[in-house]
């Protein structure tokens, strides 16, 4: 399985200094295998054959691709901030695009595609109201074009 994910920061040089902190034995932090950029430039961090630390209860059996996009940042569990309104960049989809049809060609066993939404659907305590409840994970959230990257890579998603 591919699990997308957006970085929920500013940019890629942030992404990459918090997802780069190791705290794992493995030798990761809490980073997908590749980053992409809004330009289209992708950046391996973790080849796929390694476990990388993005997805609870999936990172041994999926690699992560991390789509650079602001996300909810930096109020990321604030109940009034929820919203995910910064679009994809078509260079960042066609760049995703490419990466998917070369991973299929990589990893034979390679069979859905998620969004880290699909499979972490846990709520948390709101930042701003503790009676309240958040989704703990969004993304890529709503945005995201998942009819035509799906129609382009011919995976199905897992959902």
């Amino acid at each position: 399985t591919v699990v997308l994910h957006c970085t929920d920061l500013p940019d890629l040089a942030t992404a990459r200094t918090y997802g780069e902190r190791v705290l794992y034995d493995s030798g990761t932090g809490n980073s997908g295998h590749y980053y992409i950029d809004r330009d289209g430039r992708i950046e391996e961090y973790v080849p796929p054959g390694r476990v990388a630390h993005h997805t609870r209860g999936w990172n041994g059996r999926s690699v992560g691709i991390e789509l650079v996009n602001t996300g909810r940042f930096p109020h990321w569990l604030d109940s009034r901030h929820q919203a995910m309104d910064e679009p994809y960049t078509g260079a960042q989809i066609a760049a995703l695009v490419a990466l998917l049809q070369w991973l299929r060609g990589e990893l034979p066993a390679l069979a859905h595609l998620a969004g880290h939404e699909d499979l972490d659907r846990d709520e948390v305590e709101a930042s701003d109201d503790p009676a309240v409840k958040v989704r703990r994970k969004r993304d890529p959230g709503p945005l995201f074009p998942w009819d035509a990257v799906l129609a382009t890579v011919g995976l199905p998603r897992l959902a």
